[in-house]
């Protein structure tokens, strides 16, 4: 059987050295009635290299989204703090880009309009060729040129979170941020935009978090799986450090033993804590 990289609640990261974000002993407390607190997440400690492609996976309520909002700045820890090269994240920002599991895109908006608008916002300077030529770019990157002028209402689910990328990668991020992107779609709509996500950062190589609930996904698209315990007071339980190099081909990376060895591995891990939870 293969041996796993697996470390538990660790601040090492497989990228030697680099030191790109660091989530240092965050903890997450709400007040409850009663004057006491509901510790969501309960001393949680990480470092993730720029370039690399981290999983998150973990029972609902173990304080995914609410790690993934920390590190956007949309929510504030009870304690600890989490740095991007050094510097202390206290709200959002350009450097911290979300793709959300629902298609978060303004109806009255075309598709080519709702990615501009992003480049409006953040490049503020660039010119009108220069944001023409970004949105056109991405356009392209995510298979959407000829939908450009369509709305919404008028493209499938596979395609609004298409333009949800777009949208998050054309202001050039320094990391990206996706919570459960794929989530709301199709077995098959899924497995194509996996694809493509993954072939778009292999070409680009900035830092992402995914958060998931499929095993599969995460072994086949990240460099780590992070496995959270269960909530109240969840924490990282073991990091896995997937063995595939990049690019990756699914159906290769599925005839190995090593593939199968790592998903049950996983899929152990989150048994022991459903059991435990019931």
């Amino acid at each position: 059987m293969a041996q796993f990289s697996s470390v538990p609640n660790s601040l090492s990261s497989s990228f030697s050295g680099e030191e790109f974000l660091e989530i240092k002993n965050i903890v997450k407390a709400y007040p409850k009635a009663d004057g006491s607190n509901f510790v969501v997440l309960d001393g949680v400690n990480l470092t993730i290299g720029s370039q690399e492609y981290i999983s998150v996976i973990g029972h609902s309520g173990c304080g995914k989204s609410t790690l993934l909002k920390i590190i956007a700045g949309l929510e504030q820890a009870s304690s600890g703090q989490v740095t991007l090269e050094g510097k202390l994240i206290r709200k959002p920002g350009a450097d911290r880009m979300m793709v959300f599991q629902h298609y978060s895109l303004l109806p009255w908006l075309t598709v080519r309009e709702n990615i501009r608008l992003a480049v409006d916002e953040v490049l503020k300077s660039a010119s009108k060729v220069e944001k023409n030529s970004l949105v056109n770019e991405h356009l392209a990157m995510v298979h959407l040129t000829a939908a450009a002028d369509k709305y919404p209402e008028e493209i499938s689910g596979g395609m609004k979170q298409r333009v949800g990328i777009a949208r998050a990668l054309v202001t050039r991020p320094k990391m990206l941020l996706m919570d459960e992107p794929f989530g709301a779609l199709d077995a098959l709509t899924k497995r194509k935009l996996q694809q493509e996500v993954l072939k778009i950062w292999e070409s680009h190589r900035q830092a992402v978090i995914m958060i998931t609930h499929d095993v599969d996904e995460a072994i086949f698209m990240s460099d780590r799986i992070v496995l959270m315990t269960n909530g109240p007071h969840a924490n990282i339980g073991e990091i896995l450090t997937v063995p595939f190099p990049h690019p990756r081909d699914r159906h290769a990376m599925r005839e190995t033993q090593e593939y199968y060895d790592l998903r049950n591995h996983a899929l152990d891990f989150l048994e022991r804590y459903f059991t435990a939870d019931e």
